[in-house]
């Protein structure tokens, strides 16, 4: 429920850009000099005081100014934060950036990567688009020593999986590539997950092979996120709380640690739109080495089609009106970029 006055909103909004500013506790006699109220000291202070006993305030110690809490700065995101855009010079120049290699999918991780942690002045984290349901295009089987073959399945996002199995019976390279002929016709275009459906359709001679595969086909479905693309770890050393801390090396911890960060990044946009930013403030309870640390993530892509992930992580004091426009707009172009890749 939304129980501040419209003067108690001003004043939290203020304490957090002082805070982000400075890194350190805000006075209301600060408050009242820096931005000129037409406010008292005193009543700026009892004003800090009740968001205090809300929960939406801290105070050290009673000779310190105050600080925002975890409460505090997701009040501030959902119901305070005025959305906000990347200046358009700046949007001009990374479109730019970005189109001079529209063709080359690896450097525009690499280029958002770049660009967000600068914007951001946080550590960037970007995915490479994978297909969120892999679809047969193609697969050829090719015989390679004994009853071993190697199974080469294409994707219609172009996503090519290769595997090593051995057969129960011996097949000939003709054999092998009817049956892969016949597989391709009955299941192109079907999700490999509903590939066990066309037995029924193919010679019963390849039908064998089929349940040898199946097994194989539906694992390269289950596949982990693809490669994370990060920079700007710098950024974050340079902030006075993580200086040398323990936060510090918790939040690197959970980044060099793939199943962590998969974790991490799988559950928090999971279900959500592609372009719609999901924040995370000291680790919501579920990640504790986060709890420090406010991470901004988005979806882009091709719904139903490929689709990555893309955020930035920064101490809690971050600037989420720049973190998140940065994020937004990065989603919204990689995803026009990925979606024309797929129509190429």
């Amino acid at each position: 429920m939304d129980n501040l006055t419209d003067r108690q909103k001003m004043l939290l909004t203020l304490v957090i850009h002082e805070f982000t500013r400075t890194a350190m506790p805000v006075g209301s006699q600060s408050l009242v000099d820096h931005y000129h109220l037409d406010l008292s000291s005193a009543t700026v202070r009892n004003e800090l005081a009740a968001l205090e006993d809300m929960g939406y305030l801290r105070q050290p110690h009673t000779s310190a100014g105050r600080s925002p809490t975890e409460d505090g700065y997701r009040y501030f995101v959902s119901q305070l934060l005025q959305q906000t855009d990347l200046p358009a010079e700046t949007r001009r120049t990374i479109s730019h950036q970005f189109y001079q290699m529209r063709n080359d999918s690896d450097q525009w991780m690499r280029l958002a990567a770049s660009v967000l942690a600068n914007q951001s002045r946080a550590v960037s984290l970007v995915t490479a688009p994978r297909p969120e349901n892999a679809i047969l295009k193609h697969l050829e089987l090719i015989s390679t020593r004994g009853r071993q073959v190697l199974m080469v399945m294409v994707m219609t996002g172009g996503e090519v999986h290769q595997k090593i199995f051995s057969l129960n019976d011996a097949f000939s390279q003709e054999q092998l590539s009817s049956a892969a002929e016949a597989i391709t016709q009955a299941g192109q275009g079907l999700e490999v997950d509903s590939l066990k459906s066309i037995r029924p359709f193919i010679d019963p001679t390849y039908q064998a092979i089929l349940d040898t595969l199946l097994p194989d086909i539906n694992q390269s479905n289950q596949s982990p996120l693809s490669e994370v693309f990060m920079d700007g770890m710098t950024n974050v050393l340079a902030e006075p709380e993580f200086s040398g801390s323990e936060d510090a090396r918790r939040a690197f911890r959970l980044l060099e640690e793939r199943s962590m960060l998969d974790d991490l990044l799988s559950r928090s946009v999971i279900g959500s739109a592609v372009g719609g930013v999901h924040v995370i403030i000291g680790g919501d309870g579920a990640w504790e080495e986060l709890r420090q640390c406010s991470i901004v993530l988005a979806r882009y892509g091709a719904p139903g089609q490929a689709t990555g992930t893309l955020g930035v992580l920064g101490p809690m004091r971050m600037s989420y009106a720049r973190s998140i426009s940065a994020v937004r707009f990065l989603s919204g172009l990689l995803s026009e970029l990925v979606s024309s890749g797929l129509a190429d």
